[in-house]
């Protein structure tokens, strides 16, 4: 029977875009590579995502939010950026009158499971796990996908959700700026002798990058960003040590620490897609757009474009029309692109300004920094858009920043 619509990748964005699409009468397919059970039951991968009051919505309204432990979900209260070991913080916090977090923090295998569990009995969706893909092709007249067991697979569009460094995107010719930042994030999970408050700080220092994001009071997911060689050595260190080398590294702020979660490292690539539609086509998630971690917007840029995308293909399917029509596509590539490449750049020139060790680069940074504090209009606007909400002109005092020891 011919889809709808066939999704490669089952990770979030492809399982929710099938949860989007749930609704309808769409008939959908799934391929991904891993086998079911590390869809139904994924490992834990170290990852803490940072999600949007927006990015909640659309999983209450995938409902997968649901699913997630509700022990398991962490307030994020507000956010701090430091220049080094300065004292000056340029703080971020939600407007009281409308919300007393700018998001929340949850394990992203958790959210990955929840998304199964939500779609993993619908009636029209048909998933091929354990399997890749050999060959697909995409025409005017519909779109087919043979399997490396034999399958085959034909529809009215292909979706790639298949990663940052997407086999959809090259088979379909697309053009993607592709940047190995030859540096590696570094991520586990620690407890600390002082209270975060639900606030979470990040430090951009001499050759590194360190963020404390909090989840239950004393614990926390420390996330440090170094140059690959560097990473890897920090990562082999035996846990007293890490403790003690991560305590160092976030000057001693937090007092003393001790890891209590294996170490994850991930090497850093960002990616941008010259194009996010071909024929019959779309890219959603980091086949998409790979954004850079240290503002925490790719999962939640990710799970916006699929609403965007299943919104347009839920309308479609509605009133009897192509999901795969070229008018369709390009409404989804338009808005995509302008909810994205802003965030994109921006992103960047943070990345370039504060990943910069040359002194002059520092006092900018110390300038920034300073401006920011000071120009309250920038601190809100720069908190609803990492709330995802309008900001508004009230704002909660933050607890005062621990001491260097």
């Amino acid at each position: 029977m011919r889809n709808h619509v066939i999704i490669i990748g089952g990770g979030p964005a492809g399982l929710a875009l099938a949860g989007r699409l749930a609704a309808t009468t769409a008939r959908v397919t799934i391929v991904e590579r891993q086998p079911t059970n590390a869809l139904a039951d994924p490992a834990s991968d170290g990852r803490d995502i940072a999600l949007t009051h927006r990015s909640v919505a659309i999983l209450k309204a995938l409902g997968a939010w649901q699913l997630i432990p509700p022990d398991a979900v962490y307030p994020l209260r507000a956010a701090r950026v430091l220049n080094g070991q300065s004292t000056q913080a340029l703080s971020f916090a939600p407007d009281a009158a409308d919300s007393d977090r700018l998001g929340y923090l949850v394990a992203n295998h958790l959210i990955r499971r929840a998304l199964y569990d939500a779609v993993a009995d619908l009636p029209r969706l048909t998933l091929h796990c354990g399997v890749g893909v050999t060959e697909l092709t995409a025409r005017r007249e519909g779109v087919r996908v043979v399997l490396d067991d034999g399958t085959q697979v034909s529809g009215d569009l292909i979706v790639g959700a298949d990663s940052r460094f997407s086999f959809v995107r090259d088979q379909l010719g697309i053009a993607a700026d592709c940047t190995r930042l030859g540096k590696s994030m570094l991520v586990c999970r620690v407890e600390h002798e002082i209270a975060h408050h639900g606030v979470a700080t990040e430090w951009f220092g001499h050759g590194q990058t360190v963020a404390l994001l909090p989840l239950s009071e004393g614990q926390s997911s420390a996330v440090l960003t170094l140059a690959d060689g560097a990473a890897k050595r920090v990562a082999t260190l035996p846990p007293e040590r890490l403790g003690e080398e991560l305590e160092r590294r976030f000057f001693g702020r937090f007092g003393a620490m001790r890891a209590i979660s294996p170490v994850h490292i991930y090497p850093l690539t960002t990616t941008w897609s010259r194009h996010f539609t071909a024929t019959r086509a779309a890219l959603v998630g980091d086949a998409a757009v790979g954004m850079h971690p240290v503002t925490a917007h790719g999962f939640n840029l990710g799970l916006s474009g699929v609403d965007r995308l299943g919104g347009l293909l839920a309308a479609a399917v509605a009133r009897g029309g192509d999901v795969g029509h070229p008018l369709l596509l390009r409404r989804f590539e338009a808005g995509h692109r302008a909810a994205t490449l802003p965030l994109y750049r921006a992103t960047n020139l943070i990345v370039r300004l504060f990943t910069d060790d040359r002194p002059l680069a520092g006092a900018a940074r110390d300038i920034a920094i300073g401006l920011g504090a000071r120009l309250p209009p920038v601190r809100r606007a720069v908190s609803g858009m990492l709330a995802q909400q309008a900001p508004r002109d009230r704002r909660p005092g933050l607890p005062p920043l621990p001491r260097l020891r």
